[in-house]
């Protein structure tokens, strides 16, 4: 684990909005696909979140498992696999009918369509297993280039830790985020120390006494995945920062754009 960072010098949380699509669109589309993003793009949401990976050959992409059976028709760990095997899967079928054929998209494409959009985007690192902190390296080095020109734009996240030391050795600049399922001992420490901004916690975990203890130690306070309106209100009202939620049309500010 790395020395804690010079508060001075770590990278200030991105201005995000509010509300964050979950994998583009929720369960709405295929997720963690260019047509997710479309879809909540549409329906006017300014702010996502998403996984990569990276193949066998170092190509940045995105998909939320280590395998590819359940939202693909691939088999196997995906990060095993090269580039070019992968592209030609069909990444849409699963969900229904009329996204059959839908592709994986890469970071790269993913960048291209947001930034076109002016959105914002939570990039979860989710490393295949064994190789957490060279993605962290490879996807904070890709992520440094594709966001030059909107680094705002931006937070790199992950519940590994390894990825995010990965992250933080290659681009110390870029906004980086703790992900976590469970309070587990040290987190705060190891918040500190890989010099995130922001701590992205299961909701059922939140309480307005850890928003208050987060927001002292000055990160923000952030949450996944919140489908239900009333935990959303509840959650806003002690000072939550952001959430990630599935239900793209149903939660949401009145105007996605501009909270």
């Amino acid at each position: 684990m790395p020395h804690p960072a010079d508060p001075a010098a770590l990278p200030r949380f991105p201005a995000f909005p509010r509300w964050i699509a979950h994998r583009g669109a929720g369960k709405l589309a295929p997720e963690n696909t260019l047509a997710a993003f479309r879809d909540g793009l549409a329906r006017g949401w300014r702010a996502f979140e998403c996984d990569v990976k990276l193949s066998s050959d170092g190509t940045a992409f995105l998909l939320h498992d280590d395998t590819l059976e359940r939202t693909s028709n691939g088999r196997g760990v995906a990060g095993e696999l090269p580039w070019a095997q992968l592209q030609a899967l069909d990444a849409g079928s699963w969900h229904s009918a009329p996204f059959a054929g839908e592709p994986l998209p890469t970071l790269a494409q993913v960048a291209t369509l947001l930034q076109a959009h002016g959105a914002w985007l939570d990039l979860e690192i989710k490393p295949s297993p064994g190789t957490e902190l060279a993605t962290g390296r490879a996807v904070a080095a890709e992520a440094t280039k594709l966001w030059a020109a909107h680094p705002g734009q931006l937070l790199l996240s992950s519940f590994e830790v390894p990825a995010l030391e990965g992250a933080m050795q290659t681009a110390p600049h870029l906004p980086r985020g703790l992900l976590l399922d469970e309070l587990w001992a040290g987190w705060a420490d190891t918040a500190r120390a890989l010099g995130c901004c922001a701590v992205i916690i299961n909701h059922k975990l939140m309480t307005p006494a850890l928003v208050a203890q987060l927001h002292e130690a000055g990160w923000a306070a952030m949450v996944y995945t919140v489908n239900d309106a009333a935990r959303a209100s509840e959650l806003f009202a002690v000072g939550l920062d952001s959430l990630v939620t599935d239900a793209v049309d149903r939660l949401g500010p009145k105007d996605r754009q501009s909270d």
